[in-house]
């Protein structure tokens, strides 16, 4: 990981997001809403799109767009994001 990408994501660690997103989900690969991470949408905004724009992390984020609020994730829209299991093979 960059040193840019550390230093835009200090607020949440991967292995903190993959917890969180866990304790939302129940298990791996379930689609939860971006809105329950709990952030402002500046911080949603900012925390997913820099992990996203990380190729080795990002192949294990899925976003995609339904009912509810809307946010910009590497400028495109999304409402929820599902996350491999293999995810762990990286943290």
């Amino acid at each position: 990981m960059s040193a840019e990408l550390v230093r835009r994501t200090s607020s949440m660690t991967l292995g903190q997001l993959v917890d969180l997103y866990l304790s939302l989900a129940g298990q791996f690969s379930q689609h939860v809403s971006l809105s329950s991470f709990q952030l402002s949408a500046e911080e949603t905004e900012r925390l997913f799109s820099s992990y996203d724009e990380d190729y080795h992390i990002s192949r294990f984020f899925h976003f995609t767009e339904a009912h509810g609020a809307k946010f910009s994730i590497d400028g495109v829209p999304a409402t929820h994001v599902s996350i491999d299991p293999e995810i762990r093979s990286i943290l």
